[in-house]
């Protein structure tokens, strides 16, 4: 991790990607030239948390978010309780409410992925370049 690094545990909660979008804009905010990754970013870790409430978190968990930014990039990782369903890139279909989360983020995203996490759980994360 860098010294622009920020990391929060959020709640399974409806209101968890707001809390994430604000705690990346005031990390983003207090870094030289950050408003660079301000909207990808805004827009990834909306879909990150969001995914991780719906599908990843289990009642009684919690979400762990951090947040590492360079001079190259910005780095989201979003941990969650739930190692056996990791996330899927499939496209939607027109008439789908639903389903695009991860089809955005890997358009704002230089690279994004998926791996377990010890003792239970998985890390999604993404790297948004400027």
């Amino acid at each position: 991790m860098s010294l622009n690094s920020s990391s929060i545990w959020l709640p399974r909660s409806r209101r968890a990607p707001a809390e994430a979008r604000r705690r990346l804009s005031d990390l983003l905010a207090d870094v030289p030239s950050g408003d660079r990754f301000l909207d990808s970013g805004l827009l990834a870790v909306t879909e990150l948390v969001t995914n991780a409430v719906v599908h990843g978190t289990p009642a009684g968990y919690l979400i762990y978010l951090a947040f590492d930014v360079t001079p190259a990039r910005l780095r989201i990782e979003v941990h969650d309780a739930r190692g056996d369903r990791e996330p899927v890139l499939s496209p939607p279909g027109l008439n789908d409410e639903a389903g695009r989360g991860l089809q955005l983020v890997n358009a704002v995203a230089q690279s994004w992925g998926c791996c377990p996490r010890r003792p239970i759980g998985k890390i999604t994360w993404c790297e948004v370049v400027a």
